[in-house]
C-alpha cells in the first residue's frame, strides 16, 4: 500500500502540535477514548504472551490527558506517560494518579535506555518526526519490544459522518492505503481495525470540533464560520434536536512495528 495521510513540514506541525498545550480539561472531556479490542489486539505478542500484564512496561507517548494511557492501565500494564504539554500532563495525573509522567517528546522522551517492553502513540503521531522518533523508541525499548502506532477516526464511509468532517477540518482522516512513515530502527509488521462509536448530542459534536487543531490554529472568524456551518448541518439540514444522542461512527487504526 502507498504512504499517503496528514503531510506537515515541521514548522506547520509544531505550529499545529503547538495548539494543544492548553485547553486540556476540555480536550479531555469530549475526545473519545479507545476500544479495549484494539489495546488486547497490540499486545497480543510471543513477547508479551504468559506474563502478568503488570510486569510488562508501556511507554505512552504524546500521551496528553492520558485517553489511551487509561486503556493501557486498565489492562493492567505498568505505564510511564511522555508529553510535551505540563497541562495535558497535569490533567492526565488528575485522572490517573498512580502513572508516573514526564515532559517530553517523541524525539526526546527523557526515558532510560532499553527499559520499556513496549511504545505507544495514540493520535500524535502526525506531530511527530518519524526518524528521530524511530531512533528513540528504539534506544527505549528493550530486547523483543515493539512500538503501537494508534489511531481514531471519524468513519467517513457513513455519508453523514464525511460532511460532518469536511465541517470541522478533520484533517486527521486517513485516506485509504495510509501507512505511517518510520525511520529505518523500526518497521511496520501488523495492522488492525477496530470498528465502534460513541454517544454524541449535536451539542457534544460541536465540542469536538472545538478541539480540533484546525479551529484552535483558526482566527476568530474562521471559528465562527465553523460553528455555523456545523449549526446549519446538523439542525436545518439534517433535523437533529438539541440534546438528541447520535451515535458517532469511529475507527481505530493501529499498527505494530518492531525492530527489523
Amino acid at each position: 500500500m502507498a504512504s499517503s495521510g496528514p503531510k506537515l513540514d515541521g514548522l506547520r506541525r509544531r505550529q499545529l502540535g503547538g495548539s494543544y498545550r492548553t485547553g486540556a480539561e476540555h480536550y479531555d472531556r469530549i475526545r473519545p477514548g479507545y476500544p479495549v479490542e484494539a489495546v488486547e489486539w497490540l499486545f497480543d505478542v510471543p513477547s508479551i504472551a504468559g506474563r502478568a500484564a503488570a510486569s510488562v512496561s508501556v511507554a505512552d507517548i504524546g500521551a496528553g490527558t492520558g485517553k489511551y494511557t487509561a486503556a493501557l492501565a486498565s489492562a493492567g500494564f505498568r505505564v510511564h506517560a511522555v508529553d510535551p504539554s505540563a497541562d495535558m500532563l497535569a490533567q492526565l495525573s488528575r485522572s490517573l494518579p498512580a502513572v508516573p509522567v514526564t515532559e517530553g517528546t517523541a524525539e526526546h522522551t527523557g526515558l532510560p535506555d532499553a527499559s520499556f517492553d513496549a511504545v505507544t502513540v495514540a493520535q500524535a503521531w502526525h506531530w511527530c518526526d518519524p526518524v528521530a522518533s524511530a531512533a528513540e523508541f528504539n534506544r527505549i525499548l528493550a530486547p523483543g519490544g515493539f512500538a503501537g502506532l494508534i489511531w481514531n477516526q471519524l468513519d467517513v464511509s457513513v455519508p453523514w459522518v464525511h460532511r460532518f468532517s469536511r465541517i470541522i477540518h478533520a484533517g486527521d482522516v486517513l485516506r485509504p492505503g495510509f501507512r505511517p512513515a518510520l525511520g529505518t530502527q523500526l518497521k511496520l509488521q501488523e495492522f488492525h481495525t477496530t470498528s465502534w462509536s460513541a454517544a454524541m448530542t449535536p451539542e457534544d459534536l460541536a465540542e469536538l470540533a472545538q478541539s480540533r487543531a484546525y479551529y484552535l490554529s483558526a482566527s476568530e472568524p474562521t471559528r465562527a464560520k465553523v460553528l455555523a456551518n456545523l449549526s446549519w448541518y446538523l439542525h436545518d439540514h439534517l433535523g437533529h434536536a438539541p440534546g438528541e444522542e447520535l451515535q458517532l461512527p469511529y475507527l481505530t487504526f493501529t499498527w505494530r512495528a518492531v525492530r527489523p
